[in-house]
């Protein structure tokens, strides 16, 4: 007698419901995979605004009622939970003292962190649910003995793995992705929230940082830590212009200088070094960004931690390339030698190794190794 293979049973699913229209897909779909879904919308402003601004930030009043609506489509029940308090501590905070001490942080990889899947997550399970899903375009793959592995979508044009990096295996077990599989171009997708009825279909994306409604993350900046004038020098150490706040400046950054003296060989100069003890912002050549190893802390493995040293592909962005790299943990750090030399890596960065298509862990940059032997 043939046996007949038994349908996975179906699981309690909290959906994370931003109002986009990717996440409504996204819980339309588990739903309609057999899934008992529950949608909550996360507020994470004190004082939300009543509108978005086009494609400027999110969890505005706005975006709640259109993850109410898309919920009474999708016929699930819907609630808005309040953790705006726990987003500025874990999220926003975090932003702004990373900032003030000369790194460039990724809110978006923090947010996945420390509020979706960590107080989210924690929450869903306290309440009987079974995971939490959400609109990324990541897969979460079982292996035959129980454990999970994360993988790039199977559309690598909007693969979000990058900002994923960050998950444990005990967090991929109760994380769901019904968008990472499937290989769609968004006009798909939208159409695809069209036939389901959902007025989002048409919503444009969000972009930039979301409680950065305006997208002035310097004037954000200056409004939390004030304006402290300092010098902007070349490599020599000559004052070459000034700066009203060494936090408004990223590694790698041509714009926005404001450089009176121009450079001897009359090209464009970079940021190539930001020391918040002196308030000074070090400007040179771009062949001077050139970096071939850097230090990592913090790592954070999506399975089982490596036990030596190995080769991978790194991103260390979240719309980068990837980058043949090795790297080894040493002393409870990752230490990464690049194949090729790098551009624009800046501490305070993820960078995120894979195996082929599987994530193998994320770290945070706390240092790098400079290219050439002349240069800072």
């Amino acid at each position: 007698m043939t046996e007949t293979p038994q349908r996975p049973r179906p699981l309690r699913v909290l959906a994370a419901m931003s109002g986009g229209v990717d996440s409504a897909v996204a819980a339309a779909r588990a739903a309609e995979a057999g899934h008992d879904v529950t949608g909550v919308h996360l507020a994470l402003s004190a004082n939300p605004q009543s509108f978005r601004t086009g494609a400027r930030g999110c969890c505005t009043i706005e975006d709640s009622r259109d993850a109410r609506r898309a919920a009474d489509v999708i016929g699930i029940p819907f609630y808005v939970w309040d953790l705006a308090e726990r987003f500025r501590e874990d999220v926003v905070e975090d932003f702004v003292a990373e900032y003030e001490a000369g790194r460039t942080p990724n809110p978006c990889l923090r947010c996945n962190e420390k509020i979706k899947f960590a107080a989210l997550l924690d929450k869903a399970l306290a309440l009987g649910f079974d995971a939490v899903c959400t609109g990324h375009y990541a897969q979460v793959v079982r292996r035959e003995d129980g454990s999970r592995e994360l993988h790039r979508a199977s559309d690598l044009a909007k693969d979000q793995s990058y900002v994923l990096g960050v998950l444990d295996e005990r967090q991929l077990a109760h994380a769901l992705f019904p968008l990472g599989d499937t290989v769609t171009t968004k006009d798909e997708i939208r159409a695809e929230a069209e036939r389901r009825g959902l007025a989002v279909a048409k919503k444009p994306d969000s972009h930039d940082i979301c409680f950065i409604a305006d997208g002035d993350t310097q004037g954000f900046l200056a409004q939390r830590l004030g304006r402290a004038e300092g010098d902007i020098v070349d490599e020599s150490g000559a004052v070459v212009g000034s700066h009203e706040g060494a936090y408004g400046f990223t590694i790698g950054q041509r714009k926005g200088l404001r450089i009176g003296t121009p450079a001897p060989d009359g090209k464009p100069r970079y940021v190539l070094d930001i020391s918040p003890v002196t308030n000074t912002v070090t400007v040179g050549p771009a062949a001077a960004l050139d970096v071939d190893a850097l230090t990592a802390v913090r790592p954070r493995w999506c399975g089982t931690a490596p036990t030596g040293p190995g080769t991978y592909t790194a991103q260390l962005r979240a719309h980068g390339d990837e980058t043949e790299v090795s790297a080894a943990l040493v002393d409870g750090t990752l230490e990464v030698s690049f194949a090729e030399p790098v551009r624009g890596v800046a501490p305070g960065q993820a960078i995120v190794l894979y195996d082929g298509t599987r994530v193998v862990g994320s770290a945070t940059i706390a240092s790098t190794r400079r290219a050439t032997a002349d240069a800072l």
